[in-house]
């Protein structure tokens, strides 16, 4: 089993900053991608930010310049650094990883998501 851990939303005002964090712990022998998704209500899921294993990210347009993404291999954890929050960042924030599992020789590729963290942002 493997499991997406995150944390770090809250309610914050226009113009502040949060910094979301997400784990990854269980039977994990390599992670590729790891990235940001987030949902506001009545709208689809959407990618936030994405970084692979050797560091290369990519943004939304919507985030680009506010938002950073890193990771920390050795933590198996990747974080998201949201500055300079809109209103309309608020929504459900979910952790998303590629996870490979090796068990009894048998090597399996998996996608895991997150719970999700609601992050607020008031005007």
């Amino acid at each position: 089993q493997v499991h997406l851990v995150e944390s770090g939303g809250g309610l914050v005002q226009a113009g502040g900053s949060l910094r979301l964090s997400c784990a990854a712990s269980g039977n994990i022998f390599n992670i590729n991608d790891m990235g940001w998704y987030r949902q506001a209500p009545g709208k689809q899921r959407e990618l936030v930010a994405q970084i692979v294993s050797g560091g290369n990210t990519k943004y939304a347009d919507s985030v680009k310049g506010r938002f950073t993404i890193s990771r920390d291999n050795a933590e198996n954890t990747v974080y998201l650094q949201m500055n300079n929050l809109e209103t309309g960042d608020t929504a459900v924030y979910y952790c998303n990883a590629g996870i490979e599992t090796l068990s009894k020789d048998i090597l399996r590729s998996l996608e895991v998501w997150g719970q999700g963290t609601l992050v607020t942002v008031s005007s």
